[in-house]
């Protein structure tokens, strides 16, 4: 079938370049500064980093300063350093090989595989959507009073902005992003520099100690362990890792000079490491709220709806200048503001890593603007029929329903994310696929194993409790013993993929190294 044929068809088969449209279409200038080489770099750390300051990592945050003060500030500082890690090695994989994570896996694995993986991250995609579905359509009922059955058939409409962005050029893309980026940020700032924590306390937060991770005391249901697993969940998300390897791509590279290569991982990093530490701001800002904005115990409903009304309320307050403020309703609206902001951009970077996976994995690409219709689609029907069967039962049920969906659609992660962190490692440890100048160092490895081995714990450790909570709050004990029954027989589940997906990618390598072999 002829180009011209291709050109009229909505899906089709495609085993090229990651993001061809935009693959190589920045161009960098040379022998110029340090700041207008890295500013020439900016962009594609932004696209990652709004995956760690999306929605779901909202209510998690807040909840654990309200219940456990500074104690778990040291998990976001070391969920983020972690996210430092895993982008760069991601980064690097995507410029070193020419081939985003979800190819260079597809290429090591057989076609079997290759669509289990596909399906596993479209339903981690699928659970971050889901958030944003909901965060949009409170954010939309908050601020103009539209019905949350209607406000969720308007995030639909948001395919429409996606595609008037496509036809203004990638960097503008970047540039949208950064700015909303910068919404949140001051709306964040603005709060707490109101509050004016105690820095002291916030200071030693930053230091772990055997409380951070302890399984009591038990405050709102939650303990120190659950808050940090939490926190870890909703920060390190996998559809960054492929989104990222993917977007490094997108500068324009001279292949055939190693030098060029390093340069474009070096500001890669830098950028990379930059936004992130933007994120890392936000996540503590929401955690700083959750101590010092409100007054301790005030926050009864950690959902969206709790959070705002409690920012409208001067008694939730902790200090005569927030309950000044309060009362006029700028801190509430502010909240609703940086919530529709934060939907805004997760959609932008979800559809692109969309487009990703399913052209990685099953090499099949579709238009943007359908791709993001049959995702957002698919992500509406659960919100959707949560809103139409409860808003007859009153709006504490509702609104109770739709945090509820929120925070166990976000189960999926727990299974995606071992199987995006260990390809990348095994890929980048790789002399093979890197190239012996670019293949990670012995400490890159050693801590990138530690990583990797840590958060899979946490996150199959976590995993009973995150099923338990699908039986509601006053589940019984048979549901209980049934829901960790569940939850074992996915872990067996989840070890046996990762082992055939270890096994896999080690047979691949070691033919493409055989091959490589042969040509020298």
């Amino acid at each position: 079938m002829n180009n011209h044929e291709n050109k009229h068809k909505w899906i089709e088969h495609t085993n090229g370049l990651s993001l061809s449209e935009v693959n190589g279409t920045v161009k960098v200038p040379k022998g110029k500064s340090f700041f207008r080489t890295l500013l020439a770099y900016s962009g594609p750390g932004a696209l990652v980093a709004v995956g760690y300051m999306d929605p779901g990592n909202w209510s998690t945050s807040i909840t654990g300063g309200q219940n456990f003060q500074y104690l778990l500030m040291s998990v976001i500082l070391m969920s983020s350093l972690i996210a430092m890690l895993l982008q760069y090695m991601a980064a690097k994989l995507g410029i070193v090989s020419q081939m985003d994570l979800a190819q260079a896996i597809r290429a090591r694995t057989s076609k079997t595989l290759g669509v289990i993986l596909w399906i596993l991250t479209e339903l981690a995609i699928m659970a971050t959507d889901i958030a944003e579905v909901i965060g949009a359509a409170i954010a939309l009922y908050l601020l103009f009073d539209i019905p949350l059955a209607i406000a969720v058939f308007i995030t639909v409409l948001d395919v429409f902005v996606l595609l008037l962005l496509t036809k203004i050029g990638f960097r503008k893309i970047e540039a949208l992003v950064v700015c909303l980026i910068f919404v949140i940020l001051f709306v964040f700032v603005y709060q707490v520099a109101l509050s004016n924590p105690d820095w002291s306390s916030l200071f030693k937060g930053f230091i772990p100690n055997s409380q951070t991770f302890a399984e009591e005391p038990k405050i709102g249901g939650e303990t120190p362990l659950t808050g940090a697993l939490g926190i870890i969940g909703a920060t390190v998300m996998p559809h960054n890792l492929y989104l990222h390897s993917a977007v490094s791509q997108t500068r324009e590279i001279d292949r055939k000079d190693p030098e060029d290569i390093a340069r474009a991982v070096r500001f890669s990093t830098w950028d990379s490491n930059i936004q992130l530490t933007m994120a890392f701001v936000v996540n503590a800002l929401l955690l700083i709220m959750g101590v010092a904005v409100f007054k301790t115990g005030a926050v009864q409903d950690p959902s969206f709806f709790g959070l705002y009304e409690a920012l409208s309320d001067p008694s939730a307050m902790s200090n005569g200048v927030l309950i000044a403020v309060a009362k006029s309703g700028i801190l509430s609206t502010l909240f609703a503001v940086a919530l529709l902001a934060s939907g805004q951009n997760s959609t932008i970077t979800g559809t692109l890593t969309g487009q990703v996976i399913m052209e990685g994995f099953i090499h099949m690409r579709m238009p943007i603007w359908l791709r993001r219709l049959v995702t957002r689609l698919l992500s509406v029907i659960p919100v959707l029929l949560c809103v139409l069967f409860t808003s007859s039962k009153g709006t504490i049920e509702e609104h109770t329903a739709l945090n509820n969906l929120m925070n166990e659609s976000q189960v999926f992660l727990a299974f995606a994310l071992p199987f995006s962190m260990i390809p990348l490692l095994m890929m980048t440890n790789s002399q093979a696929e890197m190239g012996a100048r670019f293949k990670n160092s012995l400490i890159v490895k050693i801590l990138g194993w530690f990583s990797v081995i840590s958060l899979t714990y946490l996150n199959l450790r976590g995993l009973p409790g995150q099923i338990e909570a699908f039986f509601g709050d006053q589940a019984s004990t048979a549901s209980i013993v049934l829901a960790d029954r569940i939850a074992y027989i996915i872990i067996v589940a989840v070890l046996a993929l990762l082992a055939w997906t270890i096994v896999d990618l080690y047979k691949g390598n070691k033919r493409y190294e055989q091959r490589l072999q042969e040509l020298s």
